[in-house]
């Protein structure tokens, strides 16, 4: 019998492993697994090479629980260790097996998992002894049996082990008891070993007899050896990836489409990633990327292995580059995990581009699933939003699908405004925004429909990158002023009859601290509507994003402000402005005039440099003298106007197209469209 201490630096080594090695105890089964398949994957690369020569038989990796005796034993049949091999791997934390294997066997090592030398230990935090029983393949290998309580402590001496490989027996504590439950172990072992290159067996499956459930003859194997992503592609089917998909994402809908991840060099990483259906709530598929390491899984936190807004993609990357740490549940940054991220950002733009040149139009029916994802991207990843430039699609109004490009191409003929800048005109509500779509296409220009969770911020990104190209909401102006040209007619009403008119109208809009309207003229046709409201597309958007960055409260808490454009070629306008200017003229104009006079003499002083205190003192009374005047002049025509039901009919017009008018206000304009009818 051999007694020694192991190779520690310090005696309180192992209540630092038993509290900290790990951030999740349950990591111990994993460990103890990986070391198990390790142990196997060394056996068969060795025959491989020639340097074992026996019978490999059933390489399984076994899990068994005893309640009684409180045990949960991890057995193997790879290549065992000798007296002197627990000397050097288990009596020294920290120097790891298969660190060395590896550097041996670099060119014909199956997949090795292990590189810490540390895993074994991880048993630790969950038992008050360990025993290994061990027996190597090597000819003439004695069986060995060591033992630890914990403590730097331990014993080894020979074994009656009779058959190659290695036992880890735990006794479990008191603490953690729930580790001698079954049910608890398949559960972890599917999590952390359900695709694993050696079967993973665990006790027999069952079946129902008799009115319970009864152990059959056939081992309970947990794992798929092969699993999909280290496959062939060009080997497997549609319905193979959609089964795969189901298996490790039960409960989902049919993805719409896959990405398999095949690479080799400069670094080894392998996969599949699926997209599935996204509609609007970007969280709800977050960390649904699984992480693996050769087989192993990992965690799924996978951020900075995946750029962030792929996380909103589902399925498995395994890589054995990516550097972990001893837990194997944080991931290192360093320059090979931005590479694999790169590449992984290029793949998928890469295949999006691919299935949306080759199948254009399966690629327009998944549109609205995959929009927010794509958006996302474009607006989060610079390397992703490059590409995605070539292959995102637009939808107008009428339900038709553009790439950005050729969208600009077709509408850049008759929306080229004097200054020869693009306007791309939008609606995001096709019902509420109705009318203003309407006018647009009758006059032969294109609205696209941009209604998406992320469209407004999407908007100011396609401005930044489109030369010479501008977006504006197709109800944020008259057609006109959205789109100047050169010959763009002039509204010719005199200065009084625009006065009369503003009051008129003004006097008729709703009264609210929470919006500001101001009257506009411009003759935009016979047959367009007579009366527009419009909200400034910059306050709009300004007060959009004051509702998503604090420091823009304060557009926030400014008014609504709308125009409320009357057409001067309409008809109706003209002869509600006729018959008012006939009716009120003689009355106003005195005031005009009056008001006029006033204000020149206010001009006329302040262009002095210096003002004399008499000087101050007319312009206060003329300013006092102009507000009096101009509440005379305000309530004759709103007297007036109170009297003429067809003004606040075209008022109430124009706040319903626009979805304005409710409640007590829409109820009366019902009762007045029948008195007028």
């Amino acid at each position: 019998m051999q007694k020694g201490s192991i190779g520690v630096t310090t005696e309180n080594i192992f209540p630092v492993i038993k509290k900290f090695l790990y951030s999740d105890h349950e990591i111990f089964l994993r460990e103890l697994v990986s070391n198990a398949v390790d142990a196997s994957q060394k056996l068969k690369t060795l025959s491989s090479v020639g340097d074992f020569k026996g019978e490999l038989g059933d390489l399984s990796v076994r899990i068994s629980v005893d309640k009684e005796k409180g045990t949960l034993t991890v057995s193997d049949r790879g290549i065992g260790m000798t007296e002197e091999d627990i000397d050097k791997y288990i009596n020294q934390i920290a120097f790891s097996g298969a660190e060395e294997f590896i550097n041996k066997y670099k060119d014909n090592a199956n997949a090795i998992i292990g590189h810490f030398g540390l895993g074994f230990y991880s048993a630790f935090m969950v038992s008050s002894k360990v025993e290994i029983h061990t027996l190597s393949y090597k000819e003439g290998a004695k069986a060995v049996c060591w033992t630890c309580n914990g403590s730097p402590e331990f014993e080894m001496k020979e074994s009656d082990k009779q058959d190659r490989g290695t036992d880890i027996v735990l006794f479990i504590d008191d603490e953690n008891k729930e580790y001698l439950e079954k049910s608890k172990i398949d559960e972890l072992l599917r999590k952390y070993c359900r695709f694993l290159p050696v079967p993973i067996v665990s006790g027999k499956e069952q079946e129902w007899k008799d009115g319970k459930y009864v152990d059959t003859d056939r081992d309970n194997v947990i794992n798929s050896v092969e699993p999909l992503w280290a496959r062939k592609p060009s080997d497997l089917t549609d319905k193979d990836y959609l089964d795969f998909y189901h298996a490790i994402m039960p409960g989902q809908d049919d993805p719409l489409f896959w990405i398999h991840l095949n690479v080799d060099f400069p670094f080894t990483l392998t996969g599949i990633l699926y997209f599935p259906k996204i509609h609007s709530n970007i969280d709800i598929n977050r960390n649904k990327i699984q992480l693996y390491c050769n087989q192993v899984f990992v965690t799924d936190s996978v951020e900075g292995v995946v750029p962030e807004f792929l996380t909103l993609l589902q399925g498995v990357i395994d890589s054995p580059d990516i550097p972990l740490n001893v837990s194997r549940s944080y991931l290192q940054s360093d320059s090979n995990v931005k590479k694999i991220s790169s590449h992984i950002t290029k793949k998928v733009a890469s295949r999006l581009e691919e299935i949306a040149k080759n199948n254009a139009e399966e690629f327009e029916k998944k549109w609205n699933d995959i929009k927010i994802f794509i958006e996302f991207g474009m607006l989060s990843d610079d390397k992703f939003s490059e590409p995605a430039m070539k292959f995102a699609l637009l939808e107008d109004t009428e339900g038709k699908f553009f790439k950005i490009d050729d969208y600009k191409k077709l509408i850049e003929g008759a929306q080229t405004d004097k200054d020869g800048n693009v306007v791309v005109l939008y609606a995001t509500d096709k019902e509420l925004q109705y009318s203003y779509i309407n006018a647009a296409t009758e006059k032969g220009y294109s609205v696209l429909l941009m209604n998406g969770q992320l469209d407004s911020h999407f908007i100011g990104m396609l401005e930044n990158k489109l030369e010479k190209t501008r977006f504006v909401r197709v109800d944020s102006d008259t057609l006109d002023n959205l789109i100047k040209k050169d010959n763009a007619a002039v509204c010719d009403l005199s200065k009084l009859d625009k006065d009369i008119a503003t009051t008129l109208f003004k006097s008729q809009l709703p009264k609210t601290d929470k919006a500001d309207y101001f009257v506009a003229f411009q003759p935009m046709g016979e047959c367009a509507a007579p009366t527009v409201i419009t909200q400034s597309e910059y306050l709009r958007r300004m007060k959009d994003m004051a509702s998503l960055q604090p420091g823009m409260s304060f557009y926030g808490e400014m008014p609504d402000s709308f125009t409320f454009t009357l057409n001067t070629d309409h008809k109706v306008v003209k002869r509600i402005i006729s018959e008012a200017s006939s009716a009120l003229t003689d009355k106003v104009k005195p005031i005009s005039d009056k008001i006029d006079e006033a204000n020149n003499q206010i001009s006329e002083i302040r262009k002095k440099s210096e003002l004399s205190d008499d000087e101050k003192k007319i312009i206060s009374d003329n300013e006092s003298k102009v507000n009096n005047l101009r509440e005379e002049e305000d309530g004759i025509i709103s007297e007036y106007a109170g009297n003429q039901p067809i003004i606040r009919q075209l008022v109430d017009i124009a706040l319903l197209s626009n979805g304005m008018l409710k409640g007590e206000a829409l109820s009366n304009f019902i009762k007045r469209s029948v008195d007028l009818l």
